[in-house]
C-alpha cells in the first residue's frame, strides 16, 4: 500500500508542472523521479507500473508532466516541445531544486527514471546536479541525445535496451562507452522500444528496484 496524492510543482517564470507523488508506507529508501519519453506525461502506464513495483520496494516516486498545459497543447499540434531535450534537462533540474526545499523531501536521495528521449534529459540533470542525483536508469532511451554531458555524469548509470531494439541497443553501446561512471547495459530478450511483451516491463522494473536499492544511501 502506499499513499498518494496529485501535487503542482511551482517553478521560476511562473511555470506549474503537474505530478504524482507517492510515498510507501514504510520509512522510504529515496525519490525517483520519471522523466518521460517524447509525447508521454504522468500518465503513463509504462512508467506507473513501473512506479508501483519501485514503491513496494520502497521508494517514493514521483511521475510528472514536465510541459505545462498550454505547452501540451501547443506540442500536440506542433511537437516542438517533445524533442527539445535541452527544456526538459532544464525543467528536470528545477524539480530537482524544488525536491531539495520541501522539508519532507529534501533528506532523500534522488533517483532519475528516464524512458526514451527523457533518459537524455535525466542525464543532463544528473551532470548539472551531481550532488543531488544519485543515480540514473534508462529505459529503452537515447542517452546518444545527451552525448556532450555524458563524460560529466557522475552518477552509476543502468541503460536497459530491449533485445529486439537493435537500433537503440547500438546507440545505448556507443554512449556507454562515453560515461565514465559506474554503467552496465541490460538487454531484456524479446522486447521491442516499449517493452509491450509479456513479462518484459516486469523485468524492467525489477532491474531498475534493483539498482536503485542498490545505489541510493539508506
Amino acid at each position: 500500500m502506499t499513499h498518494q496524492g496529485e501535487t503542482s510543482i511551482h517553478l521560476a517564470d511562473r511555470i506549474t508542472l503537474r505530478a504524482d507523488l507517492r510515498h510507501p508506507t514504510r520509512k522510504p529508501v529515496g525519490l525517483v523521479i520519471f522523466v518521460h519519453g517524447s509525447g508521454s506525461g504522468r500518465h503513463s502506464p509504462r512508467n506507473r507500473h513501473v512506479a508501483e513495483i519501485l514503491q513496494e520496494a520502497g521508494m517514493r516516486t514521483l511521475l510528472l508532466d514536465l510541459l505545462t498545459v498550454d505547452e501540451e497543447r501547443i506540442d500536440a499540434q506542433t511537437r516542438e516541445y517533445r524533442f527539445d531535450i535541452p527544456l526538459l534537462a532544464e525543467r528536470v533540474v528545477e524539480v530537482i531544486e524544488w525536491v531539495g526545499a520541501r522539508p519532507d523531501l529534501g533528506d532523500r536521495a534522488i533517483g532519475l527514471f528516464g524512458a526514451s528521449t527523457g533518459a537524455a534529459a535525466a542525464l543532463i540533470a544528473a551532470a548539472e546536479r551531481p550532488s543531488d542525483v544519485m543515480a540514473v536508469v534508462s529505459r529503452g532511451g537515447r542517452p546518444d541525445l545527451a552525448d556532450d554531458v555524458l563524460p560529466r555524469v557522475q552518477a552509476p548509470t543502468l541503460l536497459i535496451v530491449g533485445g529486439n531494439d537493435p537500433m537503440v541497443e547500438e546507440l545505448n553501446r556507443q554512449a556507454q562507452s562515453c560515461l565514465t561512471a559506474e554503467s552496465r547495459l541490460e538487454i531484456v530478450p524479446g522486447a521491442t522500444h516499449l517493452f509491450e511483451e509479456p513479462g518484459t516491463l516486469d523485468t524492467v522494473a525489477a532491474l531498475a528496484a534493483g539498482w536503485f536499492l542498490e545505489h541510493l544511501p539508506h
